[in-house]
């Protein structure tokens, strides 16, 4: 009876589709997923996949997908224990992707899958163009930046001419700051964004980044604060990346502020952990913009309003960059009432702090 009900659920799903028990017998499977794995329903359901039958070539890439860990590489999209636990599963020669959901059921377990090759080769192409077109960029963007910083040295330049220079600089920053920004992104995704990290004290570390921010704050008239404990705290970072991600997050708590607001950046340590809060008096997120803030080139119609430069990215790149840190970033926000990141870092303990004392 159960049979016949997976069966039929089996037969209604555009995906390729699996049930099986915890023994991994196989108890249905649909013709989308004879067809991408390149196997029989009729010699497979009824039986256990075991790790024999997986060793077989003609198994391959079924036995990768039921079998993860025998893939030649899984990405992991979600935590261990998650519900449903979903990985991306690549194969060579020739080269395929696929997509897995799986997700426990009364009888066992079913898997959805869907292959992506395509979609995968479509994603690096643009990427690789994005790459190759930003590079290009990028020189002469610099050099037109160059060019207007050696103007505004100029002296006796009339006042329309040094405000149109002023303009003109600005206008050249904000190009370099996409371009750099897309070079980010695409190295996020080739798995190349490289850190160099180093014992760092948070203290210091925010100090110097808001004391840069100071000028743009008093720009906007903006206040900003910094609540910091007594004493060093201690982690392990690339001081120019995290610097990057943080920047930007207290960069739109300007932004995105009003005249008399202000941005408050409070540090402390809880436990094994560093903990990072920055929290503004600005405009708020829509409830609708918060399940998609941090997806790449994603801005909300409020934002949009509010200040019509930038690529989306920010955002995106500081999740990436603070995960890269094993460490984790939330976001609370009450449109009209402001916005709260929380930022979790892991603790840099010396070797020597470890020991215990006589």
């Amino acid at each position: 009876m159960e049979d016949g009900l997976l069966a039929a659920l089996a037969a209604d799903i555009d995906e390729a589709f699996i049930a099986y028990d915890a023994d991994f017998t196989v108890r249905a499977m649909n013709k989308r997923a004879e067809e991408i794995f390149g196997v029989s329903a009729a010699s497979l359901v009824g039986k256990q996949f075991s790790l024999e039958l997986a060793k077989d070539p003609a198994h391959a890439v079924f036995a990768g997908v039921m079998y993860p860990s025998l893939a030649p590489t899984l990405v992991r999209l979600t935590e261990a224990g998650a519900e449903p636990q979903q990985a991306k599963v690549i194969f060579e020669n020739p080269h395929r992707e696929f997509f897995a959901s799986t997700r426990r059921v009364p009888t066992g377990f079913v898997k959805v899958v869907r292959e992506v090759t395509r979609e995968g080769s479509l994603m690096q192409s643009k990427s690789d163009f994005i790459t190759v077109a930003a590079h290009q960029l990028r020189t002469p963007a610099t050099t037109i930046n160059w060019t207007f910083e050696n103007l505004e040295k100029e002296e006796g330049l009339p006042d329309t001419a040094r405000e149109a220079v002023a303009t003109g600089r600005a206008a050249a920053k904000n190009l370099l700051d996409v371009i750099t920004h897309l070079l980010d992104a695409a190295q996020i995704e080739d798995g190349r964004f490289g850190y160099s990290f180093e014992p760092t004290d948070l203290v210091a570390f925010l100090d110097t980044l808001l004391g840069k921010a100071l000028p743009v704050g008093k720009l906007y008239g903006v206040n900003i604060y910094l609540d910091r404990p007594q004493g060093a705290v201690m982690v392990l970072a690339d001081p120019s990346k995290l610097g990057m991600a943080i920047a930007n997050l207290v960069d739109n708590g300007i932004k995105y502020n009003a005249a008399g607001g202000s941005v408050t950046v409070t540090l402390a340590s809880n436990g094994g952990s560093a903990e990072i809060k920055i929290a503004d008096t600005g405009a708020g997120i829509a409830e609708t913009d918060m399940p998609k803030l941090f997806q790449k080139f994603y801005r909300g119609e409020g934002t949009m309003k509010k200040v019509t430069e930038g690529t989306g990215l920010g955002l995106y790149l500081a999740k990436n960059i603070i995960e890269g840190h094993k460490g984790s970033i939330r976001v609370e926000s009450t449109e009209g009432r402001g916005t709260t990141f929380f930022i979790t870092l892991p603790l840099f303990l010396e070797p020597n702090s470890l020991e215990p004392s006589a």
